[in-house]
């Protein structure tokens, strides 16, 4: 079996392509810049764009399995989902996982209307998103954001990855949509509270109000509808963001991992 990881230098891509070869498998990394992939040397890298279907068709060549994100690399939704689909039909794959946002892209459909059995991985935040407290901590020592107190029960990109090879490696998640927790609802100040302890030392979280904070993301060239997104978001935040799911461990078998682990592993970050 030949693994196919779309997005494979990503967050949640590295760590697929990592896991399936830890798991034995072959794996087929697609990238757009195959010489700072930096990937392990068993796995055969190469150079493809998701968004440009001309350039796909080599990377599906005896492909079984499919790992594969619904978002271009400038972070919108894919819009040729039905010839990738047609792709991996050609191809003959067997299972896919899919990695998506909160709206539907066009692969979705295109691969339930092609009868794929397919596993769909739908993420309330990434721990990963901490980094972009990490220069703020780094450079001032503290943090200023606008923050109402929302908990996000966020999730290691490891246990993102490990559902996925999961689903491409077993029987029985074909057809199965899961929305992947950590085990902690956190809020920012628990998070900050959280990496203060791992550094051995105090962090302030400077609580901006909600004008200041668009004045700041503005100055910082922030797109009108991103400003809106995050104030959104804080004020009014998705009731299923804060609750947190045994998924990870149902499907691997083994509990999430922590945010004190996703800070351990990612300390030098914060130094």
């Amino acid at each position: 079996m030949t693994v196919l990881v779309t997005g494979a230098t990503g967050t949640v891509g590295r760590q697929v392509v990592e896991q399936l070869v830890q798991a034995g498998r072959r794996v087929r990394a697609l990238t757009r810049n195959p010489a700072a992939a930096g990937l392990p040397p068993e796995v055969e890298v190469v150079r493809g764009d998701l968004t440009d279907v001309t350039t796909l068709a080599p990377a599906f060549a005896g492909v079984t399995g499919l790992h594969t994100i619904t978002f271009d690399g400038d972070g919108g939704p894919l819009q040729n989902g039905k010839e990738i689909t047609e792709l991996a039909v050609k191809a003959g794959v067997e299972r896919v996982t899919v990695l998506g946002g909160w709206d539907r892209s066009t692969l979705e459909d295109a691969l339930t209307e092609a009868g794929l059995g397919w596993t769909h991985l739908r993420c309330v935040e990434f721990m990963a998103n901490a980094r972009d407290l990490a220069d703020s901590i780094r450079t001032t020592g503290g943090v200023e954001r606008f923050d109402l107190g929302r908990p996000s029960a966020m999730v290691h990109e490891a246990d993102i990855a490990a559902v996925a090879v999961t689903a491409l490696t077993r029987n029985g998640h074909a057809g199965k949509a899961y929305t992947l927790t950590g085990p902690q609802a956190l809020t920012l100040a628990e998070q900050v509270g959280t990496i203060a302890a791992a550094l051995g030392r105090d962090i302030e979280l400077r609580v901006l109000t909600e004008e200041q904070a668009r004045e700041g993301m503005r100055a910082a060239g922030m797109p009108e509808e991103y400003v809106e997104f995050a104030v959104e978001l804080e004020k009014n935040p998705p009731e299923e963001g804060k609750a947190v799911l045994p998924t990870v461990e149902q499907v691997t078998g083994r509990p999430g991992r922590t945010f004190a682990q996703w800070v351990g592993e990612n300390l030098h970050l914060f130094r």
